[in-house]
């Protein structure tokens, strides 16, 4: 089983001034395993060119941050690349996060 350490980013809101809400990103560093590597689809789209999605699952070993925030993780850094986390399934003590497509600079 290959293993894992990199970054998870979570999209966090807060007010910025009287009900004014923006999202910034929280970058934090976890280690974990890579349990389902080297998964790949083309995604149709209506591009000229379809989108390549992985569909790797990555097990990051959980702290109360992440367990408070799992449903604001927006991307994982694997491989150098930024990938979207389409799912995160929380199995204590571990959060099981299913990557998609690349991460589009310009949303970040």
């Amino acid at each position: 089983m290959a293993k894992f350490y990199g970054n998870v980013a979570y999209g966090v809101t807060e007010e910025t001034s009287k009900g004014v809400w923006e999202e910034h990103l929280v970058v934090k560093k976890y280690r974990g395993d890579v349990l389902r590597p080297n998964t790949r689809r083309w995604a149709p789209t209506e591009n000229v060119n379809d989108d390549l999605k992985v569909t790797n699952i990555i097990s990051v070993m959980a702290d109360a941050y992440a367990y408070a925030h799992f449903v604001n993780i927006r991307w994982i850094e694997w491989m150098g690349v930024k990938w979207k986390v389409e799912t995160a399934e929380v199995r204590r003590p571990r959060i099981n996060l299913t990557l998609g497509g690349v991460v589009n600079e310009n949303e970040t």
